[in-house]
């Protein structure tokens, strides 16, 4: 249950947000129908989800299963259409009176318990033998709804128990985003259009646009300057709550040939066992777009780079101190023969400057 907006945006006022007002308004979030029907739409997503569901179905086939933040119940359908003998449909906001209307249209609702709570709150009759969870957020750790899955691993699962997807993997490339080029030499084209002149914008745009937001957006592969560099996995099986506070890894590329790396492209995959060929789900720029896009970082200066210039660096996600449930990304990072630099991150919703 992964909410994309479009563009993030840094909130001018920052202040720690109770956990309460926090969860209360991601859950409302997903009141809306767009959120889920972005989701849905997305093929890539559900359909890999479908395929890995189904293709586990002699783990599944009359066992229980615990579907965590089930959203519309989509995952949980595919789970009784693989045999399940029971699933528990955790869901915390208001769509769960519409995945209630779901299961019952499908004539599912022997098999399937839509449960409207939180997944740390819930109280489940049993334990269970499965956990299916579409629980990414940008940059994959957005939201922190991976911190539920592993309530719920430690609480529920029995030993041995599958978990889905089981493995997680971070990315990091550098790269030159035209559109940011195009955008701040806009202002300087306005005179030759229309006699007015405007270029004085450009200095209002580069603040507006290189800032400490962390931009998602569909990034081109023409625009990716070096080969991906895997810099975090996370074992879904193994990783604690306290682990996921600070998520850091080493980076290093080697460009492409002559360019300018004005940002870094940050994307993430999971991995659904089967068999000898795992199922991956990703969300790189040189696969099918999915809603999630990239996470674009932006550097303050861009940086010409040559042939086999490397790009080097270390990058560390953690929950930010306003709200735990927003993501920020710290880089230190070297171009060439430039010295270290240093730039940190933020992806928050852009609701906590509203609060009273």
């Amino acid at each position: 249950m992964s909410r994309q907006k479009g563009m993030m945006s840094l909130c001018t006022k920052k202040r720690k947000l109770d956990k309460n007002v926090q969860d209360n308004l991601y859950f409302d979030s997903y009141s809306d129908v767009t959120i889920h029907e972005e989701m849905i739409a997305d093929h890539v997503r559900t359909n890999t989800y479908r395929m890995a569901i189904l293709r586990n179905s002699s783990a599944i086939e009359g066992k229980v299963v615990l579907d965590v933040g089930a959203g519309t119940g989509v995952l949980s359908i595919f789970c009784a259409q693989a045999g399940a003998r029971k699933v528990y449909a955790v869901e915390a906001s208001s769509i769960a009176d519409q995945a209630v209307k779901i299961v019952k249209l499908n004539k599912m609702e022997d098999r399937i318990d839509i449960i409207k709570g939180t997944l740390e709150t819930i109280d489940l009759p049993e334990q269970v033998d499965v956990i299916v969870s579409e629980w990414m957020g940008y940059a994959l750790l957005h939201e922190s709804m991976l911190n539920s899955v592993l309530f719920a691993r430690d609480k529920w699962l029995k030993s041995g128990g599958l978990i889905l997807p089981s493995k997680a993997e971070l990315y990091i490339a550098p790269m030159n985003d035209l559109v940011a080029d195009d955008r701040l030499n806009f202002w300087s084209t306005v005179k030759s259009q229309y006699g007015v002149d405007m270029s004085c914008m450009t200095d209002f745009a580069r603040k507006c646009i290189i800032n400490n937001d962390i931009t998602v957006n569909p990034v081109t592969v023409e625009d990716v300057l070096s080969h991906q560099s895997k810099f975090a996995e996370l074992d879904l099986y193994t990783v604690t709550v306290d682990q996921l506070k600070s998520v850091r890894g080493s980076f290093s590329c080697d460009c492409f040939g002559s360019s300018t790396v004005n940002a870094f492209c940050v994307w993430f995959t999971v991995t659904f066992p089967d068999g000898e060929k795992p199922l991956v789900l990703s969300t790189s720029p040189f696969k099918q777009e999915t809603h999630w896009k990239q996470a674009v970082l932006y550097l303050d200066e861009p940086v010409d780079v040559e042939q086999d210039t490397k790009v080097e660096g270390e990058i560390n996600m953690y929950p930010s101190a306003e709200s735990s449930r927003h993501i920020c990304i710290h880089v230190d990072y070297s171009i060439g023969q430039l010295k270290m630099q240093s730039k940190t991150f933020s992806i928050p919703d852009g609701y906590s400057d509203t609060q009273p």
